[in-house]
């Protein structure tokens, strides 16, 4: 977990698509997705996904402790494609978390704009006049003993987003290092997994959409 030695797990790629553009892989917890500071911070996924895919360039990431659907290019082309995606919010993106608390109603918008947190930095925090915009669409799934599991939909890709707007609205991801406390913080990992994506495919742009099991 953030904060603690880092130990990423050794198991092997998960791969669960490539073709001659695209190559799609289940990024585990506790593991980078571009390396840290410092040579104890160099194994990450990029750095697996390349030692097996030389030609295989960066297109998005998922913070250290989410699992979960990561896509990469194999050429400069499919590149600059799926990079427009992300960029215009055409790709669409599904979350599964489980949060503190039992959440009350059975859906809603959280639309509070976001910015780097620089005394704390890497967290993020509201702030309504440098933030920048992030709004994050959820339904309640079902309610988990005294805790709910929600199904997160990001409309905007900021950094540490979901977590963020979680703890704003009074339910914190389980497990989060950074914004959860007490006894939401203890849980075996972060309970937050990027379970699908949906995109167009860079030579043709058919529809793909690729799907990770939630493994809690």
């Amino acid at each position: 977990m953030q904060g603690d030695a880092y130990d990423p797990p050794q198991e092997p790629l998960d791969i669960l698509h490539q073709d001659h553009e695209v190559l799609v892989v289940n990024k585990p917890s506790g593991l980078l997705s571009v390396p840290g500071k410092g040579t104890h911070l160099s194994d990450c996924l990029l750095a697996r996904v390349q030692g097996a895919f030389p030609e295989a360039l960066l297109v998005h990431r998922l913070d250290r402790d989410t699992s979960g659907v990561v896509v990469f290019a194999l050429t400069p082309h499919a590149q600059r494609h799926l990079g427009r995606q992300f960029e215009k919010r055409q790709v669409k993106k599904g979350y599964v978390a489980v949060v503190w608390g039992k959440v009350a109603d059975k859906a809603g918008t959280v639309d509070l704009p976001l910015v780097v947190d620089w005394p704390n930095r890497p967290k993020q925090h509201v702030d309504f006049k440098r933030g920048k915009p992030a709004v994050t669409d959820w339904k309640l799934m079902r309610h988990e003993g005294g805790n709910s599991r929600l199904r997160l939909m990001p409309q905007t890709g900021r950094s540490h987003q979901l977590r963020v707007h979680m703890k704003e609205i009074g339910h914190p991801i389980l497990g989060d290092p950074f914004y959860a406390t007490g006894a939401a913080r203890r849980a075996p990992r972060l309970m937050l997994h990027a379970e699908t994506l949906r995109l167009r495919h860079p030579d043709g742009g058919q529809g793909m959409r690729f799907r990770v099991p939630v493994p809690f």
